[in-house]
């Protein structure tokens, strides 16, 4: 049975190859200091930095940069950026860039009139902001976390060895979101590639829990489809426009907690990836790609029927004359095929992590209970080691 759920999203998304010039619709609703988040340089090299900055001086906006934001945000990062909306008295965060710099700029809103720890209070305690919080947009330049639908927010803590991700409420919901294709196309084959599986997991996590006839399911199955389809054309010609605004779309719908309702979800991939990262500082997607079929293949036999389902509804496996085992397992090798084709990297070794980061690094993985196995921790362990 469909459970109780309230949905709300507040994000105003413009999409098209023309969206930029939208930032002259929303820039006056804010005041007039700008903090312009961005990572490490590579939108002054492609001309993106540049037609942002002369829209918000045509707007009249004092900009302030906040650049250098990496792939995986740090609390020491975090601490800078809090400095630097004080020191200015700043009125609207502006992302420009991935997920990293939207999950950035959603830490930096709650935590610059916070008395308390941001890290404590937010990545620890999972509290919700009592404070003011300032407004953020987004400029998207790469796909994957969903991040500008949505209010998840994700920190890496190197000196405690924790990643660790927040899903705020509503409230620090990007307030605008700007997605051109276009934005993405001089992305390495790399980033791109561990963006689509980014997506491709965030259905997953939803998908791979409850056993209710849920209209979600329906809805993940298509997206599943389409990224597949999409991925394929995009890694054979990454400057394919209708490919790579699909695959932007189906990034935003992945995790704009849409599909999630009525769901328990699971999320235990990212969770095991989000440890690797904190050891090895991997791209986030990577890791993912690299826990994902050890523990698949781990939790199958307590979710059997969905998996039967995905390999029939998602990779067209033909049932007939197969038990339910053969089937699920079909559509896995069928998973673990295309992720092969696209590039991904399917060992933790090869992201540099090692036999003895293993138990530190399932020590720093938090146990979540929405999928079909609540996992031991010598599970955890061994779904590691599998994923060496």
């Amino acid at each position: 049975m469909l459970g109780n759920f309230t949905f709300a999203n507040p994000t105003k998304l413009y999409f098209g190859d023309d969206s930029l010039q939208y930032l002259n619709d929303e820039l006056p609703k804010y005041g007039k200091t700008v903090q312009l988040i961005y990572g490490g340089g590579s939108i002054k090299k492609n001309g993106i930095y540049d037609a942002v900055v002369a829209i918000l001086k045509a707007n009249g906006k004092t900009i302030v940069e906040d650049s250098g934001v990496m792939p995986n945000p740090t609390t020491e990062k975090l601490k800078e950026g809090i400095e630097i909306a004080r020191k200015h008295n700043v009125d609207l965060l502006l992302a420009v860039g991935g997920g990293s710099c939207c999950d950035y700029a959603k830490a930096v809103s709650v935590s610059v009139h916070c008395n308390e720890d941001p890290w404590e209070k937010y990545f620890i305690r999972f509290e919700e902001p009592s404070c003011k919080i300032l407004p953020v947009g987004c400029v998207l330049t790469m796909v994957g976390t969903g991040s500008e639908m949505n209010g998840g927010s994700v920190i890496t803590n190197h000196e405690k060895h924790l990643k660790i991700g927040h899903v705020f409420g509503e409230e620090v919901m990007p307030k605008f979101a700007i997605l051109n294709p276009k934005f993405t196309f001089t992305l390495p084959h790399k980033q791109m590639v561990a963006g689509i599986y980014d997506i491709f997991n965030h259905i997953c996590e939803q998908y791979f829990s409850g056993t209710d006839d849920n209209t979600s399911d329906y809805l993940a199955e298509g997206l599943m489809r389409s990224v597949v389809h999409s991925s394929l054309i995009a890694v054979e010609n990454p400057q394919d426009y209708e490919a790579r605004s699909n695959i932007m779309w189906c990034a935003t719908w992945a995790l704009n907690t849409l599909i999630a309702k009525g769901k328990t979800t699971d999320w235990m991939v990212h969770m095991l990836g989000q440890a690797v990262g904190a050891y090895t500082d991997a791209t986030h997607g990577m890791t993912l790609a690299a826990v994902s079929l050890p523990y698949y293949r781990h939790i199958m036999p307590y979710g059997l029927a969905k998996f039967k389902r995905f390999a029939v509804n998602v990779w067209g496996v033909s049932a007939e004359g197969k038990t339910d085992e053969q089937i699920a397992n079909e559509g896995l090798a069928k998973l673990e095929a295309w992720m092969k084709k696209i590039g991904l990297t399917l060992k933790i070794s090869e992201l540099g992590a090692t036999p003895e980061m293993i138990e530190g690094i399932a020590d720093a993985t938090l146990i979540l209970k929405g999928g079909y196995k609540v996992l031991e921790r010598p599970e955890i362990v061994q779904i590691l080691r599998e994923s060496l």
